[in-house]
């Protein structure tokens, strides 16, 4: 089993107050599963955390029951088995990202659905999985209001997201590597991964070198300290001032740097 460290931190609501993280990192003996749950578009739906939390649980519970199956097959029985217990209907549910790798003696997979990505590092360079399918959106200006975020949500042409149509678990980017060429992988949900992506404020090589360094914790410190010297988000337009942060670190040979 590789060395996993993983750093958490919440993040704060619309309005700007505390609120428990809606991310969510599991641990199995041959994965890691990591859940953003998504703010709501519709206030009266529940939260994306409560949601994350269900189907994160859920998802665990089926990798556990079928170490080998396929990461797809699992997570659309975990959204079909959370949407029938709570009575959720696609449209009218809340949502998560999903981002799972797996690994065994010959290889490591990665399986990313929404926008938390996968990094890895080995001997084919560094390798990201990201899908970008709801960030292409919200650049076009594609995505302005909850109308909008419902009508494009697990469609075509649009951005798919666990909810409660299991067909969407089809629809994630994957990678498979060699085991044997692979020396770490990184998860993170978005509110790291704007460290990199739109603050620019290092490449995943750097974050991996910081997280070894210093600890993940570190890499959560760099993007919360950049956020508080933008407060208002006049240099980084952004919906909270502090989103959730997750970063999971697997180190699978911890002697390469």
């Amino acid at each position: 089993m590789p060395e996993i460290a993983i750093a958490e931190r919440a993040g704060v609501g619309a309005d700007g107050l505390p609120r428990p993280t809606e991310d969510h990192v599991v641990v199995l003996d041959n994965a890691v599963l990591l859940l953003d749950g998504a703010t709501s578009p519709s206030p009266d739906l529940p939260p994306g955390g409560w949601y994350a939390e269900l189907l994160v649980r859920k998802l665990a519970a089926e990798l556990r029951a079928r170490p080998t199956a396929d990461l797809g097959a699992a997570l659309a029985s975990a959204i079909a088995g959370v949407a029938a217990a709570q009575g959720l209907a696609p449209g009218r549910s809340p949502s998560s990202t999903v981002s799972m790798v797996r690994w065994d003696a010959e290889r490591v997979e990665a399986f990313v659905l929404a926008d938390s990505p996968i990094v890895a590092f080995g001997q084919f360079g560094t390798d990201v999985v990201s899908d970008d399918r709801l960030l292409s959106l919200r650049d076009g200006g594609l995505l302005q209001t909850g109308a909008d975020v419902r009508r494009r949500r697990n469609a075509e042409g649009g951005f798919w997201v666990a909810e409660a149509d299991p067909a969407a678990a089809e629809k994630a980017v994957r990678r498979t590597w060699p085991r044997a060429e692979v020396d770490a992988v990184l998860l993170a949900t978005d509110g790291v991964s704007i460290g990199v992506d739109e603050y620019r404020l290092f490449g995943w090589p750097d974050v991996l070198r910081l997280a070894r360094a210093s600890g993940p914790d570190a890499v959560l410190d760099a993007v919360r300290t950049a956020e508080k010297q933008d407060p208002s988000g006049e240099r980084w337009p952004r919906a909270k001032r502090h989103d959730d942060q997750a970063l999971v670190v697997a180190e699978f040979n911890p002697c390469q740097d």
